[in-house]
């Protein structure tokens, strides 16, 4: 597995960001079955930055917690099994890893969301991570079936890694 991590702010996180990435990963990839290694990026901004990014791309002018950007469309959500190794436009040339796209996160809209929900900044970060993770593989929340089901496996993998709001 290869990830990609950059902070474009100042600040120092207080935690292994890439333990954790490394672990969640890990875990979609068991949970989904993945036959491939595969490769993300993450990145670390503010409010503002993620604002532009969200207007850009979405055509919603505001701040958001994290965004998403899939390598990869899915008719199911999780079926890794559409995706075959001779499929190039889905691999890195120079890995040979499937390509799972980029996630953004707001660490001012973590910080505020941790407070918000009660827990820690780590785990809102974790929570972060594996929602976006999720969408990477497909998943979304538009109906009320997509965010249940989402919901779902945000907390089995969360719960599974071992960060829950009651061990924080």
């Amino acid at each position: 597995m290869t990830f990609y991590v950059e902070n474009e702010t100042e600040e120092q996180l207080s935690f292994d960001v890439d333990k954790l990435i490394s672990t969640l990963t890990n875990e979609l990839i068991r949970t989904f079955d993945i036959p491939y290694e595969v490769s993300l990026n993450v990145s670390f901004t503010d409010d503002e930055t993620i604002r532009n990014i969200n207007k850009e791309f979405r055509g919603i002018d505001r701040a958001t917690d994290v965004l998403s950007f899939p390598a990869i469309e899915f008719e199911t959500p999780g079926d890794f099994s559409i995706i075959q190794k001779d499929s190039f436009e889905y691999f890195d040339p120079d890995t040979k890893e499937l390509i799972l796209g980029d996630i953004m996160i707001s660490l001012e809209h973590a910080h505020s969301q941790a407070l918000e929900y009660g827990h820690s900044f780590k785990r809102e970060i974790a929570f972060l991570i594996t929602h976006s993770l999720l969408h990477l593989s497909g998943f979304d929340h538009e109906t009320e079936n997509e965010r249940t089901v989402m919901e779902d496996y945000q907390r089995k993998i969360l719960d599974t890694v071992g960060i829950t709001r009651e061990t924080d």
